[in-house]
């Protein structure tokens, strides 16, 4: 398993709980984390530390999230990707869908590309 995730400070760290009870080899941080960015970093320093150490952030932030990725590309700068996800949706669901993606994806299917999740429904 080679894709890691990065959590957003607000999704609850239930999220990386159960990614790690399921998968105890997936790497997956939480900002404000030691070894990841501090909470209250600006999302484009964010994506500037996903791509320096190779994680997908995993955010619920729909809103702002694609300005940012496009000035970010627009800087000739990459990500591994982004996941959007929908706190509303059910847990197990999107656990799931973290999950596959995890296991079945290779290395660079999500570079420089937003996804919503779920992608399937």
């Amino acid at each position: 398993m080679s894709l890691q995730y990065l959590l957003d400070e607000h999704i609850p760290p239930l999220y990386r709980t159960q990614l790690v009870r399921r998968e105890p080899e997936l790497i997956v941080r939480i900002i404000g984390d030691p070894d990841a960015p501090a909470k209250g970093t600006l999302d484009p320093d964010i994506l500037i530390w996903c791509e320096v150490h190779n994680f997908i952030l995993v955010t619920n932030n729909r809103k702002s999230m694609p300005k940012h990725l496009a000035d970010h590309l627009a800087q000739d700068r990459h990500i591994p990707g982004i996941l959007v996800m929908d706190l509303g949706r059910n847990i197990g669901e999107i656990i799931e869908e973290l999950l596959i993606i995890a296991g079945a994806s290779n290395d660079h299917e999500y570079q420089d590309r937003i996804e919503y999740l779920p992608l399937t429904l």
